[in-house]
């Protein structure tokens, strides 16, 4: 048993369940029933839990218990030394005014949209833990987005969470936030109904996040499962995410500051991950960079739902704010029902900041497999700016949607400037894999399968430079086109013809 395993575990006492301290901290557990708190779901109980957790810091740190019962609650504030214990049964039930989100005159926040039910800022030493739930009441926030629907011909390109939008009066979000925080651990609790995007961490170091559960409904707008932004030596674990947006999202700006901080060294390791938007994403905003990131042994999946209800990308890795990519492992990741299993993109829509290091390069994939796919996986540049050193090994492709020759003739934008999504460019020219302005290309064992009679090449290369192939097979192609379509491209080596 390791020894963070081992000081978490706990015993039930005062109706709770209480966790021996760790160090640093006080032994002294305080029960939010003993400042007042009402579990009947109805009472406001913000000011009753606040003042448990400020007596808990000021006492020197520890644990507060939230005992079995719902609370009604506004905005909570963690501080430095105190963790957040929810016993099994426990509830808190995140107000419906957003009038209940407002910070008090001596503390907040004045980074975008400054409402949330958890906040922390400039703490350390804080952590969230225990079989409890959190539920934000996400749909009391939402009204209809009056979005027309689509032609039968392009229910591939629609988008669940589309349909709602948050009211004008505003929603909580995100719903919990962490910013500038140090030892940060959210472990095991339940998170549902999130007004917004649910978990945000921002410029925060040493940050475990484990065996979570993540659950909100597929039309939610907006409602991200984790962010992790500025961040460095996060590791994700063991997590369950239902979300009607990304569900876990890498991204580089600074909402708090002017420069973004480098996000380095993150592992998100044995998920199991469900949305109608990406799975596992870095984007979109990317002002700053990426390095070491490692996406490995997980799961993307959709039920059999309507195409709108899918995975736009189970894998999207995209740089369009002048910032880059250097170093992403993805490996041993099974994929079913993604409309597109891989999408990486380099394009030009700002420029906040002038970094050198601007650009898409070292990225490996490594054992995927994705079946039922629809919208042929992509990589693509731009004309300049070319995205180099990727590695695609061990890779299984099936597309469950036909295309027909005629698309091979079709002309596909740069939109340069455009928001990144796997099906921003339409329907493409490939049944498998799409590439465009690469440098130094390494497929290596890659099988693409698709329906009898597609009428596309497997594979389309357009200016390519540097490519090397081995162990390409497909499906049987209609007509006279080939397995792999190059334009403009030169250097490839085939080292194993595709079948």
């Amino acid at each position: 048993m390791r020894r963070r395993d081992f000081l978490s575990n706990t015993i039930a006492a005062m109706g709770g369940v209480i966790a021996f301290p760790r160090r640093g901290e006080t032994a002294g557990p305080r029960n939010i029933l003993e400042f007042g708190a009402n579990p009947d779901g109805k009472t406001m109980n913000t000011k009753a839990i606040q003042h448990a957790i400020d007596a808990v810091f000021q006492a020197g740190g520890g644990n507060v218990v939230v005992p079995s019962g719902v609370f009604l609650t506004g905005l909570l504030e963690l501080k430095s030394k105190v963790t957040l214990n929810l016993a099994q049964g426990s509830t808190l039930l995140g107000s419906t005014s957003m009038d209940d989100y407002k910070f008090g005159s001596s503390s907040g926040h004045d980074g975008p949209n400054p409402r949330h039910l958890i906040f922390a800022m400039n703490a350390s030493d804080i952590s969230i833990r225990g079989a409890g739930r959190i539920d934000g009441q996400g749909p009391s926030f939402w009204e209809p987005s009056g979005s027309g629907l689509l032609t039968d011909d392009h229910q591939w390109g629609g988008v669940a969470s589309h349909d709602l939008v948050p009211k004008k009066a505003g929603h909580p979000s995100p719903m919990l936030l962490f910013v500038n925080c140090r030892r940060l651990a959210i472990q095991d609790i339940h998170l549902q109904n999130s007004p917004g995007w649910t978990l945000h961490t921002i410029n925060c170091d040493e940050v475990d996040i484990h065996g979570i559960s993540i659950q909100n409904p597929v039309n939610g707008p907006n409602t991200d499962g984790i962010d992790i932004t500025g961040c460095q030596n996060v590791t994700v674990s063991d997590c369950f995410i239902e979300a009607g947006d990304d569900a876990i999202c890498l991204k580089s700006q600074n909402p708090f500051g002017p420069e973004p901080r480098l996000v380095k060294n993150v592992s998100v390791i044995n998920c199991h991950l469900s949305t109608c938007c990406n799975g596992f994403k870095i984007g979109t905003e990317t002002e700053g960079g990426f390095e070491n990131i490692t996406f490995s042994d997980s799961v993307i999946s959709n039920k059999e739902v309507p195409y709108r209800e899918r995975v736009i990308a189970g894998l999207a890795l995209e740089i369009v704010d002048g910032g880059w990519i250097d170093g992403v492992i993805v490996k041993n990741i099974q994929m079913q029902r993604s409309r597109t299993p891989i999408f990486i993109r380099l394009g030009n829509r700002k420029r906040t900041h002038e970094n050198p290091q601007h650009g898409i390069r070292n990225v490996s994939i490594e054992n995927l497999q994705a079946t039922e796919a629809l919208v042929p996986s992509s990589i693509t540049g731009l004309p300049g700016m070319e995205i180099k050193d990727v590695t695609l090994s061990h890779i299984r492709l099936q597309n469950a949607l036909q295309g027909n020759s005629d698309l091979v003739k079709r002309p596909i934008p740069e939109k340069d400037g455009a928001y990144p999504e796997a099906r921003m460019f339409g329907m493409l020219p490939a049944s498998g894999l799409y590439v465009r302005h690469a440098r130094n290309l390494r497929l290596n064992d890659l099988t693409l399968t698709t329906l009898p009679g597609e009428g596309r090449p497997a594979l389309v290369f357009d200016d390519v430079i540097g490519a090397r192939l081995s162990g390409i097979q497909s499906s049987p192609i209609k007509g006279k086109m080939p397995s792999l379509l190059q334009n403009n491209s030169r250097d490839v080596q085939i080292l194993q013809q595709a079948g």
